[in-house]
């Protein structure tokens, strides 16, 4: 049995002080990004100082085999990252499964934080839509794990390139060449990504290897000139050297205040990871009553940087779930949760990080007993995290998921097969870049009593879900929609249209719809056809979203598109098939699923509540529900099915609700409930649109 001595590497302090610096960059930004635009280089300064720390911590090792290096590497980073990052996860999960309702917003959530377990969530974000500075970034509690996960993914690397450095003499040169090569290959190939692919560019390793090889050659270059790291720091005092430390620490400032997100990682990461790597390369041998060593060295400092890596897991789902919640608008709620962050990331560091980075146990065990172990934990931290997740619906404290038969529109738990009269789990199949879903009843012995309903709509067509199930069960009619890759389709508003994407996935579905339907079927079109006022993260400036309706801009558009919708009705109309378009629905002034429970109220997007003034927003429908009038009047066949008063009783006020019920599950999407309201409006309006039609 092998035993593992402590590594004769002396503490450097101002390591730590460094460390509190990014980690204080990092939490001001992710708190209030305009205060220091470029705080997420704080990660960049981790990984300057974690290439020159790993290096340092296996320097002094003596030549041996490479399962015996790789294993005792690999032990030493699984002690000292795995422990914190496995309670922080399973705490996160355990909270958010109990206070934040399943939604569109959180729904990358659980596979991040699972892959997060073992390094891989950079890989998941990277593959992803939305980049490291989206809106809906700030809502997953795990984005901030991409960077845990470029680091664990060098760790495993790292042992193939630094072990010939064991070997001492010349192999030590060949070792550093072969970093700086790599070093320059991968920030030319950052330099290339960041057009190319940015998502890739941002969370991979292969764009970030630079900034960690940065610090490998730093410690390598040093030792190769003879600086020791074995001795105390006895050198005199140089004028030089303080010089190029006040140098650094500007360069690092300059990366911080200026940072641009489409920068990042080349060039934009060149300030603070060279200001590091000079800071770094100026104090060793400096003495520590030198101004910058002794600002790096002093208590605070030393204290925030020695627990940097529990604060820096801790802050971001803290802030994150004050996000969902309360919100984070005020000075007493950022404080809040910045004290919260701090006690949390102290108890991680007091009793979680140090006892087991410290166990003399552990140090005792063979190297791989402590990897397989390290392995197994993660493993079963993994597993846990999906039972949490799984049982969100019963152990949650929300509304919204206590009552999931109200909210969700669509259902998740339906059976491929029915035994019974019922519709199974919709078959879903691919058209283009989106979705074709068939409503099909099955078991049942009456007739069908309606037509066949083809579909093709956006998300709002999507939150129909429930009612075409229902429709389907009720009159045996099939239902078949089209998701429209995320597209609109007529919805009268060209800029929700216009892409590349959007026009070949219409061409798509629309090709799919003539060739199936048949004379007599309907052709069903919901979308979104007003601004909204309110997305699931953020309320849009009131003078935006009245210009984007009376301005001059916004006519012109409807009208255009007017134009172009006719011509697409009668190449619908001309299978014969009845064409109903929904007219503007009811949109609400904030999201109601995240204002649903009494730990949100106090959140700025539920302060005003969801409820809209009647004939305020019947005002601002005016325009667009007359232009969709005017569509069906222009197209023989052609009608308009309004769900606007049946969510919106009689009354000063449209807030979203019906005998407490939601009919909305957030500021425009219908509710499961709110689908059962209007399916027996649905029913009628798709029997009378395949009524008799008299000659054109």
């Amino acid at each position: 049995m092998m035993t593992v001595a402590r590594s004769p590497h002396p503490y450097l302090p101002y390591i730590d002080g460094l460390r509190a610096i990014a980690v204080a960059a990092v939490v001001i930004y992710h708190l209030h990004g305009d205060w220091l635009p470029g705080g997420f280089a704080g990660v960049d300064v981790f990984f300057v100082i974690s290439g020159f720390v790993v290096s340092a911590s296996l320097a002094a090792r003596e030549r041996t085999s490479f399962r015996s290096f790789g294993l005792y590497f690999i032990a030493r980073r699984l002690q000292r990252i795995a422990p914190a990052l496995i309670v922080c996860l399973l705490v996160t999960t355990l909270v958010c499964a109990l206070l934040i309702p399943d939604a569109w917003l959180s729904e990358g959530n659980e596979r991040t934080g699972r892959y997060a377990f073992f390094g891989l969530s950079n890989v998941v974000l990277a593959r992803g839509t939305n980049s490291y500075f989206s809106p809906i970034s700030e809502y997953n509690p795990y984005t901030h794990t991409w960077s845990l996960g470029v680091e664990e993914q060098f760790y495993l690397l790292f042992p193939l390139l630094f072990w010939t450095w064991t070997f001492g003499g010349y192999w030590r040169r060949l070792v550093t060449g072969m970093f700086v090569v790599l070093g320059a290959a991968s920030f030319l190939y950052a330099l290339h990504l960041r057009d190319a692919d940015a998502l890739s560019a941002f969370y991979l390793l292969p764009s970030r290897f630079w900034e960690l090889a940065i610090g490998v050659v730093l410690y390598q270059g040093m030792t190769l000139t003879g600086r020791r790291f074995d001795v105390a720091e006895t050198s005199p005092y140089s004028s030089v050297k303080a010089v190029a430390a006040v140098s650094g620490c500007a360069l690092m400032a300059y990366g911080f205040i200026t940072g641009a997100a489409t920068n990042f990682p080349a060039p934009g990461a060149i300030a603070p990871v060279l200001g590091t790597a000079l800071v770094l390369a100026a104090l060793h041998g400096q003495p520590l009553s030198s101004s910058i060593a002794r600002l790096l060295t002093s208590p605070p400092m030393r204290r925030l940087g020695a627990m940097s890596y529990s604060l820096y897991l801790w802050h971001w789902p803290v802030l994150v779930v004050f996000r969902w919640t309360c919100g984070l608008d005020t000075p007493l709620k950022m404080t809040a949760a910045v004290a919260l962050a701090l006690a949390l990331a102290y108890l991680s560091w007091r009793f979680v990080e140090n006892p087991v980075r410290s166990s003399s146990r552990i140090r005792t065990m063979p190297r791989w007993q402590v990897v397989a172990l390290g392995a197994a934990i993660l493993f079963v931290g993994m597993r846990l995290h999906r039972f949490i997740d799984a049982e969100q619906g019963a152990w949650s404290l929300s509304t919204v998921s206590r009552h999931a038969a109200d909210w969700y529109p669509t259902s998740k738990n339906k059976r491929d097969t029915v035994a019974v009269c019922g519709v199974p789990k919709p078959r879903v199949d691919t058209v283009g870049e989106g979705v074709r879903i068939s409503y099909v009843r099955s078991a049942c012995p009456e007739p069908v009593n309606a037509p066949d309903v083809f579909v093709i709509g956006d998300s709002h067509a999507m939150a129909f879900g429930s009612m075409f199930d229902a429709y389907a069960e009720r009159t045996g009619a099939r239902v078949t929609l089209y998701n429209n890759g995320g597209c609109a389709f007529l919805s009268l508003q060209p800029d929700r249209e216009d892409s590349v994407h959007c026009r070949v996935s219409t061409e798509s579905a629309v090709g799919d719809i003539l060739r199936r339907v048949k004379p007599g079927d309907v052709i069903f079109l919901p979308s979104l056809r007003m601004p909204r006022f309110v997305d699931q993260w953020v309320r849009y400036p009131r003078d935006q979203v009245l210009d984007s309706i009376f301005g001059e801009r916004a006519a012109a558009a409807r009208e255009s598109a007017s134009k172009v919708a006719v011509a697409m009705l009668d190449r619908l109309r001309s299978t014969h098939a009845r064409i109903v378009v929904e007219a503007p629905n009811l949109l609400l002034n904030a999201p109601a699923y995240r204002c649903a429970d009494a730990w949100t109220r106090a959140n700025p997007l539920c302060v005003d509540g969801t409820a809209v003034d009647r004939a305020e927003f019947e005002r601002l429908r005016e325009p667009m529900l007359k232009a969709v009038d005017r569509l069906a009047a222009q197209v023989h066949g052609t009608s308009v099915f309004d769900p606007f008063p049946l969510l919106c009783r009689p009354g000063p006020t449209c807030d979203g609700y019906l005998d407490g019920h939601p009919l909305f599950f957030d500021g425009d999407h219908v509710s499961a409930y709110g689908n059962r309201v209007l399916l027996p409006a649905f029913v009628a309006a798709m029997r009378l649109a395949a009524g008799p039609l008299p000659d054109a």
